[in-house]
């Protein structure tokens, strides 16, 4: 991977990972010590960060500092959102189906009671 490329992984990660933890570039700054300054050079790839300032990040996350230079190849958070809704739909389907296969049974064996008694 080039520098470059490596650069906005970097800083997409760190959006990502401060996203999902719902922090401002402030509170990221206050965890860390970094100046709000510098985390936004290091987000846009402005800026290269020397290993402990990784480190500090990766403490800040609780991951492992390689996380912040790894590629993003996980389905994106839209996706997942998206195959979610899918899934409960398809639930909610599935057992309104049992429910009435359930209560179409049930009348049918009443209708036998019936019949044979």
């Amino acid at each position: 991977m080039k520098e470059g490329m490596l650069r906005v992984t970097l800083g997409d990660n760190i959006k990502k990972y401060r996203a999902k933890r719902n922090w401002s570039q402030a509170d990221l700054s206050e965890k860390t010590g970094l100046s709000i300054v510098y985390i936004s050079d290091i987000e846009r790839g402005n800026k290269w960060p020397y290993v402990d300032t990784l480190v500090k990040l990766s403490e800040a996350f609780d991951i492992e500092a390689f996380e912040l230079l790894k590629p993003n190849d996980n389905i994106p958070e839209n996706t997942t959102k998206i195959l979610t809704k899918y899934q409960d739909e398809t639930l909610a389907i599935i057992e309104k189906s049992i429910e009435t296969m359930r209560k179409s049974v049930k009348k049918s064996i009443q209708n036998l009671r019936e019949q044979y008694t």
